[in-house]
């Protein structure tokens, strides 16, 4: 996969993790008391979909192209309005021509008690991530490896928190070092809501890794997978999966709801498939088709 996420920017795979995310803060918000968003590995922010790296590969396309256009019954509606609107938010004269990583997304939906802090370690990103928050006092941008930060940055002072963990997994050892550090960072901050990305490629170590994180001393870990495409003859990216420890009571249900429409509307063969189930917690598979 190319670390340079404006190549891969509003695919199928963000509309996942950008879906869940926006739940997840929305839940956060149910209490008055502010809470923290800390994201590991931040890209640029904000991404201009109209730049020859995303119109060179135009995966957003076959992502968020589809599903703003696409007709949502009213439940899934509902718990795609945060998500959706912020991309609305950012595109006041219609369309989409700018998509929120995210950092942005988050900041787009806080209020004014809710924290942002964002870790990139490129150069080039980073400067452009600094320049997209620069003087918002609600938002911390560092130069910084990720990794690091889950050892370093936790637990943050607000004592609430979403930790989102999206590496880039350009190194083979990437799954391993996933749950290494959802170990590390747990025992720091075990009250913390955490949201790993991973891919979902032909021949990825899916198995071994879903049976080392529940070999972890970590109560509830709720796991979301859609995939859009067959593996026959691929070699790329055919879906993506989300851990979420410490998920919400409600997200499972909320879940039930938006996997099958997110399937229906960004399947691209007929071997789309979506499924959510209890790695450690309730043990109840949610759906899988």
């Amino acid at each position: 996969m190319n670390y340079r996420h404006i190549y891969h920017a509003g695919n199928f795979a963000d509309v996942l993790k950008h879906a869940v995310l926006a739940r997840l803060i929305r839940y956060m918000q149910k209490k008055e008391g502010g809470f923290r968003v800390l994201d590991t590995h931040a890209g640029i922010g904000l991404y201009d979909l109209s730049s020859e790296e995303a119109q060179k590969t135009g995966e957003w396309l076959e992502g968020i192209g589809k599903l703003m256009e696409a007709e949502l019954g009213p439940q899934v509606s509902e718990l795609l309005e945060p998500y959706l609107s912020a991309i609305r938010e950012l595109n006041p004269e219609g369309g989409i021509r700018f998509y929120p990583g995210s950092p942005k997304l988050a900041r787009i939906l806080f209020r004014p008690q809710d924290r942002l802090s964002a870790m990139e370690l490129h150069p080039e990103d980073y400067a452009r991530l600094h320049r997209l928050f620069e003087g918002d006092h609600h938002a911390r941008i560092t130069e910084l490896d990720g990794w690091l930060a889950l050892g370093a940055h936790l637990p943050p002072k607000e004592k609430r928190g979403i930790v989102l963990v999206d590496p880039p997994f350009e190194e083979e050892d990437e799954y391993q070092r996933l749950a290494k550090g959802l170990e590390r960072a747990y025992r720091r901050f075990p009250g913390g809501t955490y949201c790993l990305w991973y891919p979902l490629k032909k021949g990825a170590p899916i198995k071994e890794f879903h049976e080392t994180l529940k070999a972890l001393d970590i109560p509830k870990m709720l796991c979301a997978e859609l995939i859009v495409r067959s593996d026959r003859g691929m070699t790329g990216l055919t879906g993506s999966g989300l851990v979420i420890v410490n998920p919400p009571f409600t997200l499972k249900d909320e879940l039930h709801q938006l996997l099958p429409a997110l399937k229906d509307h960004l399947a691209q063969d007929r071997f789309a498939s979506h499924r959510a189930f209890w790695l450690r917690g309730e043990n109840k598979t949610v759906k899988d088709d």
